[in-house]
């Protein structure tokens, strides 16, 4: 299912936390007409709990008319969340995304209902204290008046709201809301670009909810670093992933964080090597210009925002004498993630970043 897609490009940088995306936003920042006007800030309404894909399970996966009526719901709530806390440092899609989008968001779930009904079902009659008292005086009344007066009973909200959309109904619509976003941004005036956008772990999604004017990159990098530089600079910098800390541990995580990824054929979705980046400069630029149909003359902000002469520091800090045993480790265990680097590098974990 495609509609007309917009000319400019939707970039869409991920990974595997830690793994270096934002390089590749740096780097796309650095072509005339390209931009990321709120950094790197990641854009999680699709992924998150209660997101776009949480929505399609509940509505595509085991529905029924209670189910549907919690998934819109939960949707709505999150999707509030984001659009106006000002203070979450994944939210403020108010000033980020721009006034309209709960207004879509509105539209969407209107657009997914099909049946309303003043029934109810029991996630409505939760009880708190408040609600309590309420019904104790409704039974009161209820008893005094012989049942000439019954009050309604106190719910959490009124309506049920009902939707058994097909997939194709479902991705139409959302297709939709995606764009209408899209729009709210700008993609019609310049090529925008939205950091972690999707996940590596749901990019098979993406052919339902894009056209072909979205690029993915997915970055990959050498556990061995992503292990160092979480667990001796990132940590103590106030800023972790969660990734376990113990190098054991570690191994087993990341193994099997990386098993349940769905394999995903999309020729819009491109596999980028971090290290790439940096020993194979000039060859990955060349890959990223003919993703994007550029000319060479198109990169003008060349290094000024990606040097891979500096960005080298982040990596081989596995080859220092303190952390070789922990790598040792690593190797052993994950041998199908490492890096081939085609030639040492001496660096200090102080100079990375």
């Amino acid at each position: 299912m495609k509609t007309d897609c917009c000319e400019n490009k939707l970039i869409i940088p991920t990974g595997y936390m830690g793994s270096g995306s934002s390089a590749i936003t740096d780097l796309i920042c650095e072509f005339d007409g390209y931009e990321a006007d709120n950094g790197t800030f990641e854009y999680v309404f699709l992924h998150c709990p209660d997101g776009l894909f949480d929505l399609e399970d509940k509505l595509l996966i085991g529905n029924n008319s209670m189910r549907s009526d919690e998934a819109i719901r939960s949707f709505e709530k999150r999707m509030y969340e984001l659009y106006s806390n000002k203070y979450w440092w994944v939210a403020n899609y108010k000033k980020r995304i721009g006034r309209e989008f709960w207004k879509y968001t509105k539209d969407f779930t209107e657009s997914l209902v099909q049946y309303e009904s003043e029934a109810y079902w029991y996630m409505q009659e939760r009880i708190d204290f408040l609600k309590f008292l309420k019904l104790g005086f409704r039974a009161l009344i209820r008893n005094v008046s012989r049942g000439k007066i019954v009050i309604k009973k106190p719910l959490e909200y009124k309506i049920m709201r009902t939707s058994f959309v097909t997939p194709e109904e479902f991705y139409e619509k959302a297709q939709k809301y995606i764009n209408n976003i899209l729009k709210c941004m700008e993609i019609e005036k310049k090529n925008i670009i939205l950091d972690q956008m999707l996940l590596p772990h749901n990019v098979y999604r993406a052919e339902k909810y894009f056209d072909d004017n979205m690029e993915c990159f997915v970055v990959n990098r050498d556990p061995r670093d992503v292990f160092i530089l979480n667990k001796y600079v990132w940590t103590r910098n106030g800023n972790p992933v969660p990734f376990p800390t113990d190098v054991k541990e570690f191994c087993g995580y990341y193994k099997r964080l990386r098993a349940i990824e769905k394999r995903c054929d999309n020729i819009h979705v491109h596999i980028i090597q971090f290290e790439d980046l940096i020993y194979k400069y000039d060859e990955k630029v060349n890959q990223i210009i003919d993703i994007l149909r550029l000319d060479e003359t198109a990169h003008s902000k060349k290094k000024t925002m990606f040097n891979p002469q500096k960005s080298i520091n982040n990596t081989q800090l596995f080859m220092l004498n303190k952390y070789r045993e922990e790598a040792k480790i690593i190797e052993r265990e994950l041998p199908e993630f490492l890096y081939d680097f085609p030639y040492i590098n001496s660096t200090d974990v102080e100079k990375s970043f």
